[in-house]
């Protein structure tokens, strides 16, 4: 699956790596308390009684007695400039985030369930109105400073303060206080939300006193700002070495403050842990077969297909594998900039769907190892289809003079390219959209009544899209669009995709077993003007402001799978993007020198979370080399 590997903390790296997942809460976001409320809980779920007992010693999918030690190197495309992941300034190496711990963990084979790590203990109001954390009085930054209250409360307003993300994830926490000796309560704008009591305690956490202090050159330190100076955490590692541009590497904490807590055991489970940096895709393969690094998450079909031959994978010391999991597809679509007013009808949107040939790229280019998105919440129980009806049907109906008419008419499908009969039927379906929305071919352009051309900029980051891109752009100019191709680097495409300076992108929106606030930044009206916001698409529509709600406020899972399929309906309808594609399985590639447990998590690989550094298969492959 081809990705945006530059979104923060969203897919590229951690994609398949849910137990990083709180990176981007987005990504491993849990939902709702079921178990009684103002009663303190040692976990959280939505879904009825927590797996694992107050008692528990460890999660059944890792291996308690794993071997500490050995080192990993991961990828990481392009660059970075920063060592602060927390605000979206600049290129932050992602990987740091890895210092910090946050108040709750995830388990990566329950939906919707989480076990306290900072916090020993989680209670909240019935009414959803505020939730209290206890935290652990052992809890310690890795300068032996103590975690308090004061610092959870400065972390929320910092981060609600660095990143648009989080200001718009934590939007209704209106503050938080000191309500016992080693207590926090967070306090909401509104009841009955069942999400924000626990996606707060996905909450990482800062060092008050360090961020509030100055740097070795005196200067005061500022979360809102990109620093070399490796950030104070209190998590599993911390900064050992940089190279600035090119790799970070973290090393194991001896005297990790959390590690026998029962959601560690059996992780962290090596000594150091590297991100490695390259610019092109290209060397960035040739760097793995020449062993530079160890971990590879397949996003090309051709490399998939083709690209595995060389000699390690003969001797056995490359294995490729792949993963299915029980998680929604992401979105992953050419994105419009509807703040243009060039994209501002829907019937234009829609022609360039009948413009895209998936099923030729897909032959031609995929080695027939796609299928194409057709949901929003591909892959999962959330997707729409056939007709809506039931609970779906009544949260629409109020909204019928809002949303287009064939949400309630006809199944959503996309345009099929199986023969060139359908071509060229597709193409006279787009011309015909596209006059009807007021353009029209003179002279061999398409131009408004204004005399305005057609043209259209696809941005891109990664060179090996062109190929996708670029015979896209011939069939749009047999329409007579002006359409054109600019591969930027990363720090000039962030730039610009977060200041919505762009025609088109590429991008990807992963979602969860159990949506929520995060749909506000993704698609809510708030976030379409808030530069660096995941609305990059620019969404400003009452109906899905309003579905939104339905999902953030659903007091059940029916309830929550109804309002997840009347928002995808909606969103496809109005044809906001050309759906892309996805893989059903996570391909992974990697130099044969770990183990992972017996029993894999439902949810994720848990690479390098949950593996270990197995020597015997080390010897193996340095004998061989």
């Amino acid at each position: 699956m081809t990705i945006d590997l530059t979104r923060r903390g969203t897919l590229g790296l951690f994609g398949a790596t849910a137990a990083w997942g709180l990176l981007q809460p987005g990504l491993a976001h849990q939902r709702a308390f079921a178990q009684a409320s103002d009663v303190w809980h040692h976990g959280s779920s939505l879904f009825g009684d927590l797996k694992y007992g107050p008692d528990f010693a460890h999660f059944d999918y890792v291996n308690p007695d794993a071997p500490k030690g050995g080192r990993v190197r991961l990828y990481a495309p392009g660059a970075f400039d920063s060592l602060n992941p927390f605000t979206f300034k600049g290129r932050p190496a992602t990987i740091v985030a890895l210092a910090f711990d946050s108040l709750t963990s995830a388990s990566l084979d329950e939906p919707g369930a989480a076990y306290g790590l900072i916090a020993e203990a989680i209670k909240f109001r019935a009414d959803f109105s505020e939730v209290t954390y206890r935290l652990r009085k052992e809890a310690r930054f890795h300068d032996g400073q103590p975690i308090s209250p004061a610092d959870v409360i400065f972390s929320m307003e910092a981060l609600k303060k660095a990143s648009p993300f989080y200001a718009a994830y934590y939007r209704n926490v209106t503050r938080g206080e000191q309500t016992g000796e080693n207590e926090v309560t967070f306090f909401f704008d509104q009841k009955g939300n069942r999400e924000l009591p626990n996606i707060t305690g996905q909450l990482m956490v800062l060092p008050k006193h360090w961020w509030e202090g100055k740097d070795a050159a005196g200067r005061p330190r500022d979360v809102t700002a990109t620093t070399l100076e490796p950030l104070l955490g209190s998590g599993a590692y911390k900064v050992e070495r940089v190279n600035v541009g090119r790799s970070v590497t973290l090393k194991r904490v001896g005297d990790y403050w959390a590690k026998d807590l029962p959601v560690n055991r059996g992780t962290n489970n090596f000594d150091e842990i590297t991100q490695e940096y390259f610019l092109d895709p290209s060397v960035a393969f040739e760097a793995f077969k020449a062993d530079q690094y160890d971990w590879r998450l397949e996003n090309s079909a051709r490399n998939w297909a083709t690209g595995y031959n060389f000699p390690a994978i003969n001797r056995g010391d490359v294995v490729k594998e792949e993963f299915r999991f029980e998680n929604p597809d992401a979105m992953q679509a050419f994105a419009f900039n509807t703040r243009r007013p060039k994209f501002a009808d829907p019937r234009v949107r829609l022609a360039f769907n009948y413009a895209f040939d998936f099923d030729w790229a897909n032959k031609t280019l995929f080695y027939g190892l796609y299928k194409r998105l057709d949901s929003f919440f591909a892959n999962s129980e959330l997707a729409s289809s056939g007709l809506p009806e039931g609970k779906e049907l009544a949260l629409l109906e109020p909204l019928r003079d809002q949303i287009p008419a064939e949400v309630f008419t006809t199944a959503y499908t996309n345009p099929v390219n199986a023969t060139t009969t359908d071509q060229r039927n597709n193409l006279r379906t787009a011309m015909k959209l596209l006059n009807e929305a007021g353009w029209k071919i003179e002279n061999g352009a398409l131009k408004n009544a204004a005399g305005e051309v057609m043209t259209v900029e696809f941005l891109l980051v990664q060179p090996d899209f062109e190929r996708i891109v670029l015979p896209y752009t011939q069939v749009l100019k047999r329409l007579g669009i002006n359409a054109s191709v600019r591969t930027v680097d990363t720090s000039q495409y962030t730039a610009r995709r977060d200041g919505f300076d762009f025609d088109v992108i590429t991008h990807a929106w992963p979602q969860s077993l159990s949506p929520g606030n995060e749909q506000r930044g993704f698609w809510g009206s708030a976030a379409a003007d808030e530069p660096g916001s995941e609305n990059v698409v620019g969404i400003k529509n009452p109906a899905v402001d309003t579905l939104i709600d339905k999902i953030i406020y659903a007091e059940s899972r029916e309830d929550l799978v109804a309002a997840c399929r009347a928002l995808d309906r909606v969103l496809l309808w109005n044809h906001y993007v050309v759906p892309q594609w996805y893989s059903p399985t996570d391909r992974t590639a990697r130099w044969n020198r770990f183990s992972h447990p017996a029993t894999m998590p439902k949810y994720a690989t848990g690479f390098p979370t949950i593996w270990w550094y197995d020597s015997e298969k080390a010897a193996k492959i340095r004998g061989q080399g």
